[in-house]
């Protein structure tokens, strides 16, 4: 089946960086026993992905590249917060590079990464680890299908075959 909005898709990927020196650095990739599977054309991906996903099918491979415009944006200089020490009375002070999960007064939820602890506050980096980033994929599509009706009303794929509880 070809890939077009309202399908369940699956693929298989490898997602690599490029940095500003060249570079090219491995992120993370999925396999067969666990794909990513998702709900095609409900924004749950970047738009630059799913629009390099359409029209293909099972089995097609692809790559390309979506820039840091195209996929988590530029990195915010002024993203930075300094959080206060008694935040972490509890869990106990975070080391540098450590992921924070966080709330914001909206109740949306997000990562931080931290930066630096110092007898002031910990700093944490509030822009999204993949910001600035040229992102690769190299994709393989590994099943594609209509989304059910029930998946269409939660906005999420239940899985490749659509059974998966949730």
């Amino acid at each position: 089946m070809t890939i077009e909005n309202n399908y369940v898709v699956a693929v298989n990927y490898k997602l690599h960086t490029i940095e500003a020196n060249g570079e090219k650095v491995f992120v993370e990739e999925t396999n067969t026993e666990n794909p990513l599977t998702y709900l095609h054309g409900v924004g749950m991906m970047i738009p630059k992905f799913e629009e390099e996903l359409n029209g293909l099918t099972v089995g097609d491979k692809k790559s390309f590249t979506i820039t840091p415009e195209e996929g988590y944006g530029s990195i915010d200089p002024n993203a930075i917060a300094n959080l206060p020490l008694e935040m972490f009375s509890e869990s106990g002070l975070p080391p540098v590079g450590a992921m924070l999960p966080l709330t914001d007064d909206q109740g949306n939820q997000f990562r931080a990464v931290v930066k630096e602890v110092n007898d002031a506050g910990v700093i944490a980096d509030l822009n999204h680890p993949m910001a600035g980033k040229t992102l690769t994929f190299d994709v393989e599509v590994i099943a594609a299908r209509p989304a059910t009706d029930e998946e269409l009303s939660h906005g999420h794929a239940h899985g490749i075959d659509g059974t998966e509880s949730h």
